[in-house]
């Protein structure tokens, strides 16, 4: 997919887009300044995903669905501004960051344990807040949590990959996820704060056993093993204003102006009934005058109240409708599923990659062990990966088969080297799937 963050000011529906941006299996997330200069996020569809039969109404029903639900006072999740199609493409505009996200953090060192347990702790309270309101999130992966300037934990693509499948993802699906999260952060800290690494790990069996209030109130109970025995947020958003493309805010500061000409954009967020309104982004054009609503159509919105009659042969043909889309569904969510290659669990994804080497100066005709080290999700899956050495073209490639609920994972390298000479020698591993690319290297001294 071209890049379409390609040029100083481009934008999509008064949103400008910066140049950081990232893949995932829906498309390409791109950090974003909103039309009124704050920190938003836009995500442009893989164009052979959202052109699948459905996909581009079950997008928009769970847009809405997160609309209904934020009025209903569930928070923690990322707040969406609009769907919207220009040409082939489709955007999903958030009025939040994206970025960074958990992922983010654990790729650049170790995450604060305190910090780490509030992630924790939020992200099970907005799950269990959505499996209350009878529905889930469905994909809960350290790409998918993201964490604010004040610390707060969000979660993005809430129902987005379920979306994409033509499913409904069983609550028991959020658990395992958040099961590996705990896992990813326990593994993080467990050089810096055992105890801390070993409340994740519990909080993890606790999920995986009795569910997430279990977990939840595991952590609440045994914060005496975290720093200062509190659970807080003040390091965790030291590290996200760190770590976010913003953190040099200079050039983002003034509000971004509008783009000369967008062409006309169409907002997907429409109701029923109503033909999707055309906007044209360009300078003295503004929108259609708002139509009048109808009864039905105020209710549809609003997500309250219902027609005083209803009809019993629209509901037979709405339950004919249902019927025969969930049987596409079910379908379309196997062919996907299988074009994918996932599981029941969240695609395997991959948290942070190092090398180690001896510090130790090597003798003559020595066998040097250098050590590579993956974290990953958690999830079932295969690693890609590639070993240079800089002191030849040889590259040693290799795959890894990972485990469900297993994190880390070691790739061994013998390196052997002979002959009279000193030289400072560095190995390369390069894990090359699941993307994005990640490298780490290391040197040792060989002298002879």
């Amino acid at each position: 997919m071209d890049n379409p963050a390609n040029g100083p000011g481009h934008g999509i529906a008064g949103f400008r887009l910066t140049q950081h941006t990232w893949m995932t299996e829906l498309g390409n997330w791109i950090d974003a300044i909103s039309p009124d200069g704050r920190r938003a996020g836009a995500l442009l569809f893989d164009p052979e995903i959202i052109v699948l039969p459905g996909v581009r109404d079950r997008v928009v029903e769970s847009v809405m669905t997160d609309r209904h639900l934020v009025l209903a006072g569930v928070s923690g999740l990322i707040p969406v501004a609009d769907v919207v199609a220009t040409g082939d493409q489709v955007w999903l505009l958030t009025a939040q960051a994206v970025s960074p996200t958990v992922a983010d953090l654990l790729a650049a060192g170790p995450v604060p344990a305190d910090g780490a347990a509030a992630v924790l702790v939020e992200t099970a309270q907005t799950l269990l807040a959505l499996h209350a309101a009878g529905v889930t999130h469905g994909s809960v992966h350290p790409r998918t949590v993201v964490i604010t300037a004040e610390g707060a934990a969000l979660l993005s693509e809430r129902g987005l990959s379920d979306a994409v499948r033509g499913q409904v993802s069983p609550p028991e699906r959020d658990t395992t996820g958040w099961a590996s999260l705990a896992r990813a952060l326990a593994g993080s800290c467990e050089q810096s704060t055992p105890p801390a690494a070993a409340l994740f790990t519990r909080a993890a069996a606790a999920a995986t056993a009795l569910g997430l209030s279990a977990a939840r109130d595991t952590l609440l109970d045994g914060r005496t093993a975290l720093p200062g025995g509190t659970i807080s947020r003040d390091a965790l958003a030291r590290a996200a204003r760190g770590r976010s493309a913003f953190a040099q805010p200079p050039a983002y500061a003034q509000a971004p102006a509008v783009p000369q000409d967008e062409g006309d954009i169409v907002t997907l967020l429409h109701v029923p009934g109503r033909p999707p309104e055309a906007v044209h982004f360009g300078p003295g054009v503004g929108t259609e005058p708002q139509r009048p609503q109808t009864t039905a159509q105020r209710i549809w919105r609003d997500g309250r109240g219902e027609p005083a009659r209803a009809d019993k042969d629209s509901r037979a043909r709405r339950r004919r409708t249902i019927l025969s889309t969930a049987v596409f569904a079910a379908v379309m969510a196997g062919a996907i599923l299988a074009w994918y290659n996932l599981g029941s669990g969240p695609g395997l994804a991959v948290v942070s990659v190092g090398v180690t080497a001896p510090k130790k100066t090597q003798g003559c005709d020595s066998s040097v062990l250098i050590t590579g080290r993956v974290v990953t999700n958690g999830a079932p899956g295969v690693i890609a990966y590639e070993w240079r050495k800089s002191l030849d073209d040889e590259v040693i490639e290799g795959t890894l088969r990972t485990e469900a609920d297993r994190t880390s994972y070691t790739l061994p390298l013998r390196w052997k080297l002979q002959g009279r000479s000193t030289v400072k020698a560095t190995a390369t591993l390069r894990v090359l799937t699941p993307g994005p690319v990640r490298t780490d290297k290391a040197s040792f001294t060989y002298r002879c």
